[in-house]
């Protein structure tokens, strides 16, 4: 069996794939400092709550976009499952070209995500990925990666409020807001996000479009998708498997 990583700067989400069935998927907080054994504790307690094995694993592919966990996480392959894990980065076959100044630059879970779209629609697509950033991408319809924007995430934004705004409260907003003429503080606040952060993912929707000349197909992917999508018109579909899936494609380009 085939298990990806996907490494995030507040997440890491895992799949454990037979052949192209997804079978079991995780996500868990990432920690900067975990280390080669603590990845092995953590992995095994998951692996246990589905009665399944390290020796299952047969195969791994690795996207990180924080530097610092690269190299541990390589080495808990290494140590604990005794296998060399794909790295998605510079020299892997994608398939797809990647029309940005610096090819380098590009997130490693950007290129993921834009592969598995391009993929799955065989069509010109935007994707919308809310991480700790959330990134637009956009591939043409040549199944070219063409660039895209990069905007502090929800979690960063409501963080940045917190610190800034002293006499606001630290509330967890992942619900919809009732009404947009709120009552209360906490209301007030959950409305500014959720509609304000709607508000702005359309705009940026809406200026790509414009500039490309012509609708395209949106699907967003990422832990508050869809809570966005639902007050998006412009998001036509959400698919929270989309990095997952985008790391098997990935994987198959390379064994071939």
């Amino acid at each position: 069996m085939l298990l990806v990583m996907d490494i995030g700067n507040t997440n890491t989400v895992l799949g454990l794939f037979d052949q192209e069935r997804l079978l079991h998927d995780w996500r868990i907080r990432t920690e900067v400092n975990t280390t080669v054994d603590e990845y092995a504790i953590l992995l095994k307690n998951l692996f246990e709550t589905r009665d399944l094995r390290f020796e299952a694993v047969t195969d791994i592919i690795i996207s990180c976009v924080v530097p610092p966990l690269l190299n541990n996480a390589e080495r808990f392959c290494q140590k604990y499952f005794h296998l060399e894990p794909l790295i998605v980065g510079p020299g892997i076959r994608t398939g797809m070209p990647i029309l940005y100044d610096n090819p380098k630059e590009v997130g490693a879970d950007r290129i993921v995500n834009a592969v598995a779209a391009y993929e799955k629609y065989q069509a010109a697509i935007i994707v919308v990925d809310f991480g700790t950033a959330t990134t637009f991408d956009y591939v043409s319809e040549r199944g070219e990666y063409m660039g895209g924007v990069i905007c502090p995430g929800i979690l960063i934004s409501c963080e940045a409020l917190f610190q800034k705004a002293s006499k606001l409260p630290r509330v967890e907003i992942f619900a919809r807001p009732k009404s947009i003429l709120a009552k209360n503080t906490i209301a007030s606040m959950n409305a500014g996000i959720v509609f304000g952060y709607a508000g702005l993912v359309a705009g940026i929707i809406q200026r790509i479009q414009e500039e490309i000349g012509t609708p395209l197909r949106v699907v967003a992917t990422g832990g508050l998708a869809p809570l966005i999508a639902s007050e998006c018109p412009a998001i036509e579909e959400v698919d929270e498997y989309l990095t997952l899936q985008g790391l098997r494609i990935l994987f198959e380009r390379n064994r071939r």
